[in-house]
């Protein structure tokens, strides 16, 4: 069995890209209810972590939170919740990609229906929505210093996409939960894949400027930041050291004096190591193919520098074993989860 015994004076944290996405909406509620393999499996992997606060970066999203209800249910029990509808499926009626044709890749974020693949949080401690910041229609050219896509001197794939497109393919938002001693302040997104694009790279530009927003925020550039007791939970789609995408964005991140990288760590991940990727193979959140990208570290936990960390790992059991098997179904991710300290002083 997995470990997960936490603390009672600490908050566990976990992040979660399970594929809990479906073709169309209402089809992840009826796989919930109806037990499909893939979602028992997420929702067994995350009741055996036992989190306080989980974010999931692939769940989709409807107005009722009724697939989010029923994931809650079936993951341990979870009082509260919080999703905004996405970007991910928000048509447009411009071509955003430079295909030329108007399909699910031209949507504000990449979705076959509004709603697809979004951003879902669950806890165990009421959620402060007269707090909750969301940056997720801030346009991309709005950002500071945001690189768009060029062909020579022109916008790609045109002036009137990019009056349009916005910066996030999912969403960012600022979540304050009321945990124990105060306030903590999640600042959560989930980035499109540095890839499928051209030679003007689209895809790999803007999932460093979805990255970039949180150094802006921090800096104070789009509103006051919070001072302390915050931790940027995401998918960035960004290894620091293998795969496509621009790594320095990320390396950058993880060096950020007002964060801290914990370096979760499994065993999974070191026994399946690809020979031909650099750094530590430990680190590694994402099973994809040899052939393809490989294994990546791509999901992030990362708190401030005034929390203390007690504790922290990537869920990928060892080959052979049954937890291996359960998250092979459950999809190429695994859960990243981290156990910080409950501080009295947490009052911001």
């Amino acid at each position: 069995m997995w470990p997960f015994s936490a603390s009672a004076d600490s908050i566990r944290l976990a992040v979660f890209a399970a594929p809990l996405s479906r073709d169309g909406p209402g089809l992840l509620l009826r796989d919930i209810l109806d037990q499909d393999p893939q979602a028992a499996g997420a929702a067994r992997i995350v009741a055996e972590a036992s989190p306080d606060i989980l974010l999931l970066t692939d769940f989709d999203y409807d107005s009722g939170l009724a697939a989010l209800s029923a994931f809650a249910e079936v993951a341990g029990g979870f009082e509260h919740g919080f999703a905004l509808l996405p970007n991910a499926g928000m048509a447009t009626d411009l071509d955003l990609d430079g295909d030329g044709r108007v399909d699910a890749r031209d949507a504000q974020g990449y979705g076959r229906f509004a709603g697809d693949g979004g951003l879902a949080i669950l806890s165990r401690w009421p959620i402060d929505r007269s707090r909750v910041q969301d940056f997720s229609a801030l346009l991309w050219r709005d950002l500071p210093g945001a690189t768009l896509p060029q062909v020579g001197e022109d916008p790609f794939p045109s002036e009137a996409a990019q009056t349009i497109q916005r910066l996030s393919s999912t969403g960012h938002w600022v979540v304050s939960i009321e945990v124990p001693g105060g306030l903590l302040h999640l600042l959560v997104h989930s980035a499109t894949p540095p890839v499928f694009d051209g030679p003007e790279d689209r895809n790999g530009l803007r999932n460093r400027d979805e990255l970039r927003l949180w150094t802006h925020f921090l800096d104070g550039a789009l509103g006051p930041p919070p001072g302390d007791r915050f931790v940027i939970m995401a998918n960035t789609n960004l290894d620091p050291e293998n795969g496509d995408g621009r790594r320095e964005a990320m390396q950058s991140m993880l060096s950020d004096p007002r964060l801290q990288d914990p370096r979760p760590r499994s065993a999974g991940g070191a026994a399946l190591a690809d020979p031909d990727h650099a750094g530590d193979p430990a680190l590694d959140t994402a099973d994809w193919d040899d052939d393809g990208a490989g294994n990546l570290r791509v999901v992030y936990i990362m708190p401030s520098r005034d929390m203390t960390v007690l504790n922290s790992e990537v869920r990928w059991s060892p080959p052979g074993t049954p937890e291996a098997a359960v998250e092979a179904v459950a999809g190429p991710h695994r859960l990243v989860l981290m156990d910080v300290e409950v501080s009295p002083d947490m009052t911001n």
